[in-house]
């Protein structure tokens, strides 16, 4: 089997698996989003749903997020963790925002990243699940996913990303994406992968390491 039919069979898995398989952030509009995702990091989207119960109700604008004083917004994403560096990002991306794209959240992954605390894997978020314009979401599972399969050797998320793009539709970029969280979370976990009981194992370098002794 060459990559692309094991590309194929992947897919057609993941499809038949996670066929709702969508972003697990609240939000009502693409800020919120932006919002929402640079909490997320390092931190569960149980929790940031959770918090931004609350903090979108306070703060609407960039303007708010921008003008409040940093030591209350601190302390209203406290429980996210990091809370110093996310709220000088969200400082950050919003004046961005208010300076640059008049309070609008750009479209295009050039003028995301291009703001202040924003890189690629939150910007194919905002782009994918606010606008519907595909891209491929790096996180710890999917990079670690990606790695077992044997879809790539790349470490770091921005060449994962790269290297993924030409063997996923681009159309599918956004629930691959999904699916692969998913798959991160239920079953290809970090610690204890259950790869016997794993669907993708046929495809997987890493489950069928296995085989000699299972």
């Amino acid at each position: 089997m060459n990559l692309k039919e094991k590309v194929s069979q992947i897919l057609k898995e993941l499809n038949r698996a996670y066929p709702q398989a969508r972003c697990s952030l609240q939000f009502n509009n693409p800020l919120e989003l932006l919002i929402a995702t640079i909490l997320s990091a390092q931190c569960t989207d149980k929790r940031v749903n959770e918090v931004t119960k609350t903090l979108f109700k306070k703060y609407k604008t960039p303007q708010d997020y921008a003008q409040a004083p940093l030591a209350e917004l601190e302390e209203d994403i406290r429980s996210t963790g990091f809370f110093h560096n996310k709220a000088k990002n969200i400082q950050g991306c919003c004046w961005g925002l208010v300076k640059r794209h008049h309070s609008k959240v750009p479209q295009t992954i050039e003028e995301l990243v291009a703001l202040p605390g924003i890189g690629r894997k939150t910007a194919n978020v905002v782009l994918g699940n606010a606008f519907g314009i595909p891209g491929i979401v790096v996180d710890t599972h999917v990079g670690r996913i990606a790695q077992r399969l044997g879809l790539t050797e790349e470490k770091d998320p921005v060449k994962i990303e790269f290297a993924l793009m030409p063997l996923i539709p681009e159309k599918h970029w956004t629930i691959f994406s999904h699916q692969m969280i998913e798959h991160g979370r239920s079953l290809c976990t970090a610690r204890a992968p259950q790869c016997l009981s794993c669907f993708l194992r046929p495809f997987c370098n890493f489950g069928n390491l296995l085989r000699g002794s299972k």
